[in-house]
């Protein structure tokens, strides 16, 4: 056994008095990682940010086709306005594959610590983006029993 003070011995478990084994990084978890921009549980975190992302995109897809459709909401880009009328399925699909290729470039990135600010930001934005829409679903619903129309 060693006695230099810098090395640190594994931990151990108290039942079985050997030492635990060591947990590997994630097979996606970049190599030449700095402690200071992010470790394996660090990605494995980014990665599930980014994953709510994606669904948070679905979500606003759905509830923007949902809202426009049914008159409750319009569209202020006139680009847009023309897909979600005209052409939903493109819109979404559309949508879907330009964050989903942001998010990628994010992950790719993810090394960088502004790529890390960008993949929190575009979370938080999305996150708002869905209390929007369930605070505009709550009114429509509370409209609906007031006004008798249910």
């Amino acid at each position: 056994m060693s006695t230099d003070p810098t090395q640190q011995a594994a931990p151990v478990d108290p039942a079985t008095e050997h030492a635990a084994p060591v947990q590997s990084a994630p097979r996606d978890a970049p190599t030449d990682a700095h402690p200071w921009v992010g470790t394996p549980q660090h990605y494995h975190w980014l990665r599930g940010i980014i994953a709510c992302v994606l669904i948070l995109n679905a979500i606003d897809a759905v509830m923007t086709v949902v809202w426009i459709q049914s008159g409750l909401a319009i569209e202020a880009n006139p680009l847009v306005a023309q897909w979600v009328n005209h052409q939903p399925v493109v819109f979404a699909g559309g949508k879907l594959l330009l964050v989903s290729l942001g998010s990628w470039i994010l992950w790719r990135r993810r090394r960088e610590p502004l790529a890390v600010v960008g993949i929190f930001a575009v979370f938080l934005v999305y996150y708002w983006i869905l209390l929007v829409h369930l605070r505009a679903f709550r009114v429509a619903i509370v409209s609906d029993f007031l006004t008798g129309t249910r």
